[in-house]
């Protein structure tokens, strides 16, 4: 996972002669966000964690926005920033955008390969033989999916530099808030992508350790399988027709694993899509500020 600024200590309070001593509370709690965000990088990439990590990320933005409201800290924007800054500041949330807007995508038409894969497993119960070309175009889309997401990531690392040390404190701070949403998304990117299966025993070994996982628990105490991970795993098993010489898995176990996955796809769309209107708005109050 990239380090370059996500992983920056946050002291932007600290560098600004516009700020009281006493940092502003939006400032506190901003902080207090940040350190959260980043506490949570190390944390299973399980869909209840990134629903966790986007709700955090939605409440930082809506902090940061009130932040910007603030005469004070809009006149040290508009005047302390340079050109490099500023082009810094815009070309990252413009990348933060693109690449919202493809995990994005990602997951709504995740959402909609599970919702065919399901149809059809109800009009052909216990035929897994005929269900066999529909799940290869399932696994096709995701490998394609995979494409995009690597492509989008690549391109989104380029844009986050490293954080000047003597940044105004506002556009420090902005920057460093971009760095943990790229974080985010990179974790976002990599429970989409799920584990790449190298070998048809190594998809069969997947399947068994997946299928005797516990489930979560209302407290929490078990951990949580990856669901995109699960449901190529399970749907390769049955490709392999593994599933007739053990009689471990069958459709029943797909049915199961894909309205899970439709469910949780739907939460982490919703997320995103909320996420994207505050990265927006966010943006165009920078714009405004800038081109007071």
């Amino acid at each position: 996972m990239a380090s370059s600024a996500l992983n920056q200590k946050s002291n932007f309070h600290v560098r600004s002669n516009s700020l009281p001593s006493r940092p502003h509370p939006l400032v506190t709690q901003i902080d207090e966000h940040l350190c959260r965000l980043k506490s949570n990088e190390s944390a299973s990439s399980s869909s209840s964690s990134m629903t966790q990590n986007l709700s955090c990320l939605r409440d930082l933005y809506e902090l940061v926005d009130n932040l910007l409201q603030l005469p004070a800290i809009q006149k040290s924007l508009a005047q302390e920033c340079n050109d490099k800054q500023v082009n810094e500041l815009l070309n990252g949330s413009l990348k933060l955008l693109d690449v919202c807007g493809v995990v994005k995508d990602a997951l709504l038409q995740a959402k909609e390969d599970t919702k065919q894969l399901q149809s059809i497993l109800r009009r052909r119960r216990g035929d897994e033989v005929g269900f066999t070309k529909e799940a290869k175009e399932y696994l096709a889309s995701r490998k394609k999916a995979k494409k995009s997401i690597n492509k989008s990531l690549k391109v989104c690392k380029s844009g986050f530099t490293q954080l000047e040390n003597d940044g105004e404190a506002t556009f420090s701070m902005l920057r460093e808030v971009e760095g943990i949403t790229f974080t985010v998304f990179e974790s976002l990117f990599s429970y989409i992508s799920g584990t790449k299966m190298e070998s048809k025993s190594t998809k069969w070994s997947l399947v068994s350790k997946l299928m005797s996982s516990k489930r979560v628990t209302c407290d929490g105490e078990a951990t949580e399988t990856n669901g995109f991970e699960k449901v190529d795993a399970v749907l390769c098993a049955l490709i392999g027709n593994k599933t007739r010489k053990s009689g471990k898995i069958g459709s029943d176990d797909a049915q199961l694993e894909l309205q899970k996955l439709e469910s949780s796809s739907q939460d982490l769309e919703d997320g995103v899509e909320c996420l994207l209107r505050l990265l927006i708005k966010i943006r165009v109050s920078v714009l405004n500020i800038l081109s007071q």
